[in-house]
């Protein structure tokens, strides 16, 4: 077997840029001595992260044909190999310790894999990976930018995310119709936020989920007693506006007046 076919239902589009593939893994500093690759294809970041003796290596991958090929060509992986659905994987059952997390990641998919980050912070404190530029911009962006979104006040507030660079298309085979970028997320000091995390989930989303409103009327959807914050100023905002920190003490309001029980 020589190559891979791309799979288009898999977002397959495999770097053909060397040089590339080794920044991105260069890219990978000061991690955990445990490393997970997602969806390796053809093992072009795969190649340089078995060259790296201080990390403990394993892969995950979907594609059967992609895997036979891992197996022909990196013998030494042989039990580092997980035939599989990075989505579905339960990461405390395969780790009991903190690794890094890294690779060209399916385009289709790229928003679940970092909630399933968010979801798994505590086991992993370093990401680098490639993704849709548009998407890496809005992990990056802050408060004022028309990027800025749910997964960028969910991760923020425990990550450091820097934007590396910026991937052309023509690298890839098949080129994507879209550029695409390398990010980088170190996890913050931030061991809990101040308020009840899955509110202040609930609260990001359905701010964000209608950007286009003021908060006093996006987080109608939110069951607590309004009247008591009637004034703040953060209703009279719109989600944009609203630092990671907003967020949380917005949460708090919320968290700290339920709705009056009828008597």
């Amino acid at each position: 077997m020589t190559r891979v076919k791309a799979k288009k239902h898999l977002g397959q589009h495999f770097l053909k840029d060397q040089n590339i593939a080794q920044q991105i893994v260069e890219s990978l500093t000061n991690t955990p001595k445990k490393v997970l690759e997602v969806g390796p294809g053809m093992g072009v970041l795969t190649q340089y992260l078995v060259q790296r003796p201080e990390i403990d290596f394993q892969v995950i991958e979907i594609d059967t044909e992609s895997v036979d090929y891992l197996k022909e060509h990196f013998p030494q992986l042989q039990s580092g190999i997980i035939y599989g659905d990075f989505l579905k994987l339960n990461l405390a059952d395969l780790y009991t310790e903190p690794f890094s997390l890294i690779g060209n990641f399916p385009y289709n998919i790229t928003g679940p894999i970092f909630f399933k980050v968010f979801e798994n912070r505590n086991l992993i404190p370093q990401v680098v990976g490639m993704i849709q530029k548009e998407v890496a911009e809005r992990l990056a962006a802050g408060p004022g930018s028309k990027t800025y979104g749910i997964l960028s006040v969910l991760l923020q507030a425990f990550y450091d995310i820097e934007y590396l660079f910026t991937v052309n298309e023509h690298v890839f085979s098949p080129p994507p119709r879209v550029k695409s970028a390398v990010i980088r997320l170190v996890r913050n000091d931030v061991a809990t936020i101040d308020c009840d995390e899955k509110l202040f989930v609930r609260v990001v989303k359905a701010i964000f989920n209608q950007r286009r409103k003021a908060i006093r009327n996006s987080i109608k959807v939110i069951d607590f007693d309004r009247e008591a914050i009637n004034d703040h100023d953060f209703l009279t905002r719109r989600p944009e506006q609203m630092s990671v920190q907003d967020f949380i003490e917005l949460t708090r309001l919320v968290q700290d007046n339920p709705r009056k029980q009828k008597e």
